[in-house]
């Protein structure tokens, strides 16, 4: 008889996904990470246009990060090209997901083939079969669309949306939701990587209904474009007025002091550390996990993937 694995949905995109799937792949639990398919830029955006094929870059990363091959077959699989006109910019894992998108004609069926090559511990499900264009509402009523132009915007984020308005979610997505026993949602961009999934019709109102626990892992900086100077409890609220709900029980915050010379560093990019308000938290209902869990890669400030993945282990224990 198998042993019942307790299941865990991580909803996102971009690196904050894949750095904290990383260290959850290697404890006892049943992972379905489920990705956004908005990215319009770079190598993702001119596959996504070419082949009109869902972006394949974010899916990419995580079916990297689940992986559990030779590293140097992930190294591969993420291999970014620097030469050749039309090669130039593009990464292989790219190239080879729009390969077998054409080849069994379907993108979920691309990622299947390409899990079980890679030997994926999880399933990994695009947040739908067809691209998405993000579109943002700013303050002052000007639209901006596609999701690597707004954070360039230079005006402040009111809304953000998705269009085409008829999106289908795969069935499997609103299953396995259903059948969680955490939902996770971040760490990530606020409007670019974790409401493009949210806001798919049916996801976010699965997600808000979901019997599972569901935990924000709060982002540990702000990011300009995007966050300026938004609290913890800014980043929920946004969250809480797209979804026209509370839904999140517990929020995932750092207290470990950010360095001065990596702030200094963030401060050219208008990115500061962001204000964990806890009372104001606390008011929003909801519980409250502190801990040291960053780590620095470069200068660059990341998640520390174990830290993280054992406090969810620890959630889950405790339920």
């Amino acid at each position: 008889m198998t042993e019942h694995l307790p299941k865990v949905v991580i909803i996102g995109g971009g690196t904050g996904l894949s750095v904290l799937l990383r260290g959850l792949k290697h404890f006892p639990v049943d992972i379905t990470a489920i990705v956004t398919v908005a990215d319009d830029g770079g190598s993702s955006g001119r596959l996504r246009n070419e082949l009109n094929i869902p972006p394949p870059g974010d899916i990419r990363n995580v079916l990297a990060a689940l992986s559990d091959v030779e590293p140097l077959v992930e190294e591969l699989f993420q291999h970014r090209f620097n030469k050749g006109n039309n090669l130039i910019g593009h990464s292989l894992g790219n190239l080879i997901l729009a390969a077998m998108t054409n080849i069994t004609g379907d993108f979920v069926h691309a990622i299947k083939e390409m899990s079980t090559v890679l030997n994926v511990r999880g399933k990994v499900l695009p947040a739908a079969n067809s691209s998405v264009v993000l579109n943002a509402e700013m303050e002052d009523g000007t639209i901006v669309s596609g999701e690597s132009k707004i954070p360039f915007s230079g005006k402040r984020i009111k809304k953000v949306f998705l269009s085409p308005t008829e999106i289908e979610p795969l069935p499997e997505t609103i299953d396995v939701i259903r059948e969680a026993d955490l939902i996770v949602i971040g760490p990530g961009s606020l409007y670019t990587s974790i409401l493009p999934n949210l806001l798919v019709p049916k996801i976010g109102e699965e997600v808000c209904k979901a019997k599972a626990k569901k935990v924000y892992i709060c982002n540990v900086m702000t990011q300009a474009g995007e966050t300026l100077n938004y609290s913890a409890s800014d980043h929920v609220k946004a969250l809480y007025e797209h979804m026209n709900e509370s839904f999140i029980d517990t929020i995932l915050v750092n207290e470990e002091e950010i360095p001065e010379n990596i702030k200094s560093l963030y401060e050219e990019e208008l990115a500061k550390p962001v204000h964990y308000d806890i009372e104001r938290l606390k008011s929003l209902g909801l519980e409250v996990i502190t801990d040291n869990i960053v780590c620095y890669e470069n200068s660059v400030i990341r998640h520390d993937t174990n830290k993280v993945a054992k406090l969810l282990y620890g959630i889950l224990q405790e339920d």
